[in-house]
């Protein structure tokens, strides 16, 4: 034997297994003793996978069925055998899902292609309406440097250009609040698209479950005895040499049982198999010493489960007493093997009812998506028979991964917020089907489960069909991952991936969100995702999501605050120049305004507070645009509140004054406060300042307005900035003019709020 890199490993050589080998290669396995692979990284399969070196009779199968194969990154857990090495590198299993990350494309976010739409429009419909007021201006007989100082002071008043400071800072910050929550953003626009998910694909193993086999019940003569938590829930004071059927069963599963704790931690870990160690936690935790047990039960020989018997017996000989029999394995073929049973007086016959009640809790069991396992023990004499019977029969053992705490819990919530919760997973469609029922992923209605066998054999339009109405994919291969999110995509969906294993890397990045584990998921699964839950808390999805609405939505108040206010210095300068009113601002008088209305009030409207009934909205549609047509109007409306109440100041200026420094003064103070008051107005598209639900406070508003104010205030009294923005001294009755038409738009704003 030579041990070699995993690099140097060549289609031929032969691969020794033994427990704890990481596999170097995808293998077809030649020899196989009592072999078993942990494929949970590759396949989503929660249990270890026997492995047999028998060919198989059909080539479709899926790849968590081809038990004549071990592939590269999986680890062999239990037995021993050998692999002829068929695939390395890029042609292994793992080669390919790599090759489908590096095809697979992150999509743009809904955002990302809404700004971009708003953005071309808005420099199109500024430029049209600066160079009509150029025109017009020319027609009026103003001068053409003016007019033209104007025109491009306008287009720059025109165009948001505080929204991608605004966007940007706003998702920066949202990432902030998700470190707080153990959410991790890797990718700043994934923040807003958390708040857009549609449907949400949710792996089983590691994400839904704890990828951890544990006891959850026993069936003890007649009696079922529920197990949280490794603790039996019933109260049971003998010790472990009794004959109570309770405590032989834990001294039992003890006894045939090759999972060994380290000695070296004083916290709980064990080695061996999955199955073995839940069985084991179990019994230490109900109080059973295991190295005394032992000890008084010395091993002598041990019989694995072999491809005609399907359990596993272990024979002990205890000082002075005859030897023992541990056996657990199928149960129906443990329960062949027992003619009695231990009750609470002692062993009694089993008789054909008794068996019968044995077998329908076996398959109730199995109906639930147990792992069911039936003990007994027995004494003999003879320690060369290779089967004994004549058992007495203890009870059945049901184990499943366990649902992760706090998933049961969350999953209403993302029903609540309009999202489709959809299973994928490498498990058995029974499994599967439990798990789904348990977690009500069909919101009451029938489930519905496609295998992977059926996808394969499907057209892509019928996929696609289906998607819209499968709660469940069970057996599914990583290309089978990828092609479900993607037909999902197709039918117009913001689609978010949970996962933790290198299978999961090609669906995570294909996906709008992709969402990986960080304390038990694979660095392939955390390297390709978006967002990486750091505790493995499904609940801080719920988390993320509220905080992703509520981004968009708040950058949806600050675009529509930007955009109306623009739109009324447009109104203020076209009706202005169309009437022949003079210029009722100038050049520099425009770039002040645009400075100190933007920014500040636009990041501090970005800023507000999640709303109560965030997650109780559906998500919104990812085609209509961040403005819609509706919005537009109310922006439109807004704004001719506004210039008019400015264009009113400005009349009154001419009026009093004529054309000149202090009329255009009136008009820039009175339009400037209007717009800081005005966003106030914006922080609710339906709340009004007077309604018996008040919104909550906003102290960033506050303090932007507070100091935005201040700012307009200081050009009025500091000699340079007043020369710079020609403004004109103004008295009392201008001042009450000025507060009067900055007052009346939010009066009147809020006053047509639901109309």
């Amino acid at each position: 034997l030579a041990q070699l890199k995993a690099q140097e490993v060549v289609p031929g050589d032969l691969l020794v297994l033994r427990p704890g080998v990481c596999v170097a290669a995808d293998a077809r396995v030649l020899e196989a003793k009592y072999l078993s692979v942990d494929e949970s990284a590759l396949t989503g399969e929660s249990l270890p996978v026997a492995k047999a070196s028998t060919a198989l009779k059909d080539g479709a199968l899926p790849l968590a069925d081809r038990n004549n194969m071990v592939y590269m990154g999986t680890l062999v857990t239990g037995g021993q055998g050998l692999a002829v090495v068929v695939a390395t590198a890029s042609l292994t299993e793992m080669g390919k899902i790599q090759a489908l990350v590096g095809q697979a494309a992150a999509p743009e976010t809904p955002m990302q292609r809404q700004l971009s739409q708003a953005g071309t429009q808005l420099v199109l419909l500024s430029s049209a309406v600066c160079g009509g007021v150029f025109a017009i201006g020319l027609l009026r007989g103003y001068g053409l440097l003016e007019m033209l100082k104007t025109a491009i002071a306008l287009a720059v008043a025109a165009v948001p250009e505080g929204l991608p400071a605004v966007a940007t800072t706003t998702l920066a910050l949202g990432i902030r609040d998700m470190r707080q929550q153990k959410v991790l953003i890797r990718r700043l626009d994934a923040v807003e698209t958390l708040g857009s998910v549609q449907a949400l694909c949710l792996d089983k193993t590691g994400t839904l479950t704890a990828n951890k086999m544990s006891v959850v019940e026993l069936q003890i003569n007649d009696a079922c005895i529920p197990v949280k938590d490794e603790h039996l829930q019933t109260e049971s004071s003998s010790s472990p040499n009794s004959a109570d059927p309770i405590q032989k069963l834990l001294q039992v599963i003890t006894l045939c049982n090759e999972s060994e704790r380290e000695a070296k931690t004083t916290e709980l870990v064990l080695q061996g198999s999955s199955t073995e160690n839940a069985l084991l936690a179990m019994a230490i935790h109900s109080g059973v010493d295991v190295k005394q047990l032992r000890q008084s039960f010395p091993l002598v020989g041990i019989r694995h489960r072999s491809e005609d018997r399907n359990f596993m017996q272990t024979l002990h000989s205890p000082p002075g007493e005859k030897h023992l029999i541990a056996v657990k394995g199928n149960p129906i073929e443990v329960l062949s093997l027992c003619n009695w049973r231990l009750e609470a007086s002692g062993v009694a016959p089993l008789t054909q009812t008794q068996r019968q009640r044995i077998e329908a809790d076996n398959d109730q069991m199995a109906g639930n998506g147990l792992r069911i396992l039936g003990v007994a023990y027995g004494h003999t004499t003879d320690l060369t028979a290779e089967t004994h019977d004549n058992l007495v029969w203890l009870g059945l053992v049901g184990m499943a991964d366990p649902i992760r705490a706090g998933v049961k819990q969350v999953m209403p919530v993302f029903h609540r917020a309009g999202i489709e919760t959809v299973m994928i997973t490498g498990d058995q469609s029974p499994t599967a089907y439990a798990i789904g029922k348990e977690l009500n992923l069909s919101q009451g209605e029938e489930l519905h489960i496609l295998d992977a066998t059926d996808l394969t054999n499907l057209n892509p339009e019928v996929v696609n069909a289906l998607c819209d109405r499968v709660h469940i994919f069970s057996r599914i291969s990583p290309a089978n991952k990828l092609q479900v999110v993607q037909a999902l995509q197709r039918a117009g969906k913001v689609v978010a991936m949970t996962g933790d294993g290198i299978n999961d890397a090609p669906a995570l990045k294909a996906a709008e969100v992709g969402i990986a584990m960080g304390h038990t998921g694979t660095d392939v699964a955390r390297e390709v995702a978006d967002v990486v839950l750091e505790d493995d808390n499904l609940e801080t999805m719920a988390i993320a999501v509220s905080q992703g609405r509520t981004i968009y939505n708040n950058i949806r108040k600050s675009v529509h605050f930007l955009l109306s206010t623009n739109l009324s210095e447009i109104m203020v300068m076209v009706v202005g120049n169309s009437l022949g009113l003079g210029q009722p601002l100038n050049a520099m008088q425009l770039l002040w305004l645009n400075l100190v209305t933007d920014i500040f009030p636009g990041l501090a409207l970005a800023l507000e507070p999640p709303e109560p009934d965030v997650l109780a909205q559906p998500p919104r549609d990812p085609t209509e645009p961040i403005i819609p047509a509706s919005d537009f109007r109310r922006i439109a409306a807004e704004s001719a509140v506004l210039s008019t109440s400015a264009l009113a100041a400005y009349g009154y200026g001419l009026g009093t004054y004529g054309v000149g420094a202090r009329s255009s003064t009136i008009g820039f103070m009175s339009l400037t406060l209007a717009q800081l008051l005005h966003a106030i107005s914006c922080r609710s598209k339906s709340r009004c300042l007077v309604t018996s639900q008040p919104l909550p406070p906003n102290r960033y508003l506050a303090i932007a307005l507070s100091g935005s104010i201040l700012l307009q205030f200081l050009s009025v009294f500091v000699p340079g900035l007043r020369q710079l923005l020609q403004i004109a001294p103004l008295n009392l009755i201008d001042a009450a003019v000025i507060g009067s038409s900055a007052l009346l738009p939010l009066v009147v704003n809020e006053a047509s709020k639901g109309k």
